[in-house]
């Protein structure tokens, strides 16, 4: 027997191959190294299914597929990175034909290990491709538990996505959700269960989020996923064996939920998208932080996320997407008067009346911007402010004058005709062209305006794909995330001081295959401010917190406490600060300045802070919930209350150490709330609802 073991500082593989296959043993707290050899012939690293073959077993999960349970080992390697080390493990089919490549990537400074799979055809025939795991581990969560009920002793959190409602977290032990333990009678063989967790379209993270945590409440064990893909992408847990093993696969889109299928000819080869995924010691939140460090590790290095500068951007509760230069100079004003250092132009200067369906040639419009929008941008940069510009690159409307210029081979089809999502075309990547196109209207922003950040929207979708110059409508859609991402990469390669700020209509596209590169994400679109704030509270759990941009929209005819909390929502993430706030006046608009001044002081922290949720995961109406970051003895922790008949919440920080001291932040005067430590619990009075407050907590 061979064995390979490769492990940094933080994180552990370790794999057997006997009679020429290779096994998973270990993966960093997930030690089942000594498993009995019949449990572990299920330990296969890789699956892979080729049309024509025989599938091993019943039901429609991804396991024990073929050539992937069969396949045979050939060799592997281990190299050292500059942050870790990679390994690199080859197997065959037994035909011959199919060269199966596994990759981890181990990173110092993190449990979190990043997997992909490439297949190359050796043979002499065409092989079709109907599914291939980026990521494939048997015994999840079974180290200490492998002989216990995996149904019952395990509970799967998956985040829930909306458009407005992101990340809402919901947990429930496996066998609620659906998968039962060892149902054979005969204890035999295996189910045909799966709980599965799938994305289509282009919306990455249209119903949920790409990532999940499994939690053992036995051993206290949790593992933690991620698919980084800007597209569909599919991942499930289900038995394997006789079923009495646990098993997840990780993959990109796949034939029979995402309808990609790709037809891999001799000589050529395919690799699949990248995930990550880690085991250890303690709970969702321990294992959040862990995925945490990991997108930090993996994200393309910028000043951005280390400066966190202070975006004002005019659309929410504001223009809204009529923007002129009258309306935009006493905005500029303002937002220079309370701090702020960026200034973006949302949606609308491109077009002088209704331009929904008529987008596509971002040419300013002389109506909105006499005289030009340079000079706009002019004024704004004369207030030492950064200014920005909103663009949707990858649609055109269907009234738009392009639209009949431009022939089908830029636009994605189905079935000869073009695809049409909410009045618009979507434009195909892959075509030179477009990209062509795109790097115009890039370098007329950049260089002939003086833009230095672009948002970058998004929302429409594309549906299940393209069948244009593919072997399936999923492999079509594959091929224009792959080509925008690759296009993505020459932007921030040409311009690497321009912030891109990655928006989907909010949330709809907070991947790490669009956010390793992006440096800055806008979280939700929602306009409650005290959802608002629900969703803020969960926003790092799926995004890392100097990423996740919150708006702050201090309304009109609000009061202080309503300016308060909207502040307190963005806070201890990214501020996007919006509203009027030429129309908010006096005191309120001072609190605006209050909290971006107190933000200043310790947003230098928030890159190296691990997020921690003391009450939980927060969800939408939640009467009271709480965010924090800890950073060495600092936590710096914001706490709201929403709709609630209690005034009086005490918080436990038990598990972060030893309460020192307490002292609130933000805002500095205050007749309304009270606070006190008791014991290493903060206890807070808020003599209202809709109230929020920011603390300093020094633990010993």
């Amino acid at each position: 027997m061979k064995t390979i073991t490769v492990n940094t500082d933080t994180a552990q593989l370790g794999f057997e191959v006997n009679d020429d296959q290779v096994y998973m043993t270990i993966l960093d707290s997930n030690d089942l190294s000594s498993a009995d050899a019949e449990i572990k012939k299920h330990f296969q690293i890789a699956e892979v299914q080729v049309t024509g073959r025989n599938f091993h077993h019943k039901g429609v999960s991804f396991v024990d597929t073929n050539p992937g349970r069969d396949l045979k080992y050939v060799s592997h390697q281990i190299e050292d990175e500059s942050n870790g080390k990679l390994l690199t493990i080859v197997q065959e089919d037994t035909e011959k034909s199919l060269r199966v490549t596994s990759y981890y990537r181990l990173f110092d400074g993190s449990a979190v290990i990043r997997s992909w799979t490439k297949l190359d055809n050796i043979g002499s025939v065409d092989l079709g491709i109907e599914y291939v795991s980026s990521f494939a581990l048997s015994g999840i969560n079974q180290a200490k538990d492998l002989d216990g009920n995996y149904s019952e002793d395990n509970e799967i959190y998956v985040p829930n996505n909306d458009w407005t409602a992101e990340a809402q977290w919901k947990h429930r032990t496996l066998k609620d959700a659906g998968l039962d333990y060892w149902v054979d009678g005969e204890k035999n063989q295996a189910s045909t269960k799966r709980i599965s967790i799938t994305n289509n379209s282009s919306w990455s993270c249209s119903e949920y989020s790409p990532n999940g945590i499994l939690y053992n409440t036995k051993t206290k064990q949790s593992a933690v996923w991620q698919i980084e893909n800007n597209g569909a992408w599919h991942y499930e847990l289900t038995d394997i064996g006789r079923g009495n093993v646990l098993a997840i696969r990780l993959s990109g889109p796949e034939e029979l939920d995402n309808h990609w299928w790709k037809n891999l000819k001799p000589g050529d080869s395919f690799t699949t998208a990248q995930v990550a995924f880690g085991q250890l010691n303690g709970d969702y939140e321990d294992a959040l932080q862990e995925m945490t460090k990991y997108r930090r590790l993996i994200r393309r290095e910028n000043d951005d996320n280390k400066s966190l500068a202070v975006i004002f951007n005019d659309y929410m509760n504001g223009l809204a997407g009529d923007p002129t230069t009258a309306k935009e100079i006493p905005l500029v004003d303002a937002a220079e008067k309370v701090g702020c250092e960026y200034f973006v132009i949302d949606c609308g200067w491109y077009a002088p009346g209704y331009w929904w369906d008529s987008v596509g040639e971002w040419q300013p419009s002389e109506e909105r911007f006499p005289g030009g929008i340079e000079k706009l941008i002019k004024y704004i940069r004369d207030k030492r402010l950064t200014p920005g510009l909103w663009l949707e690159l990858e649609v055109v409307g269907i009234k738009s004058p392009l639209a009949d210029k431009l022939p089908d081979s830029w636009f994605f089809m189905r079935h000869g005709k073009r695809v049409i999502d909410a009045d618009r075309y979507h434009l195909d990547f892959t075509n030179p062209e477009v990209r062509e196109f795109a790097n115009g209207v890039i370098k007329r922003l950049v260089e002939q305006y003086g833009v230095g950040y672009i948002k970058m929207d998004y929302n429409i979708t594309t549906g299940i794909g393209t069948d244009q110059n593919s072997d399936s409508f999923g492999d079509g859609l594959l091929k224009h995330n792959r080509a925008y991402l690759k296009w993505l990469d020459a932007v921030f390669a040409k311009y690497p001081d321009l912030v891109i700020e990655n928006c989907g209509s909010g949330g709809m596209r907070h991947d790490y295959a669009m956010l390793q590169r992006h440096s800055i994400q806008s979280m939700t679109d929602q306009t409650d401010y005290v959802r608002n704030g629900n969703i803020a509270a969960v926003g790092a759990s799926v995004v890392a917190p100097e990423q996740c941009a919150i708006w702050s929209y201090p309304l009109q005819d609000g009061d202080d406490e309503e300016v308060i909390f909207n502040m307190i929502n963005a806070m201890l993430l990214r501020i996007h600060q919006s509203g009027y706030l030429n129309k908010v006046k006096g005191h309120r608009l001072e609190l605006v300045a209050e909290g971006i001044k107190a933000y200043k002081t310790y947003r230098h922290l928030i890159p190296t802070g691990l997020p921690i949720w003391p009450e939980g995961l927060s969800q939408l109406d939640d009467p009271w919930f709480s965010y924090g970051f800890q950073n060495g003895k600092d936590i710096y922790l914001a706490v709201w209350r929403g709709v609630s008949d209690q005034a009086d919440h005490e918080i436990s920080l038990q598990k972060y150490g030893n309460v020192d001291s307490i002292e609130q932040v933000y805002p500095n005067a205050d007749n309304g709330t009270s606070y006190q430590a008791n014991g290493n619990s903060l206890k807070v009075n808020f003599a209202k609802e809709k109230m929020a407050r920011l603390y300093h907590i020094t633990m010993k």
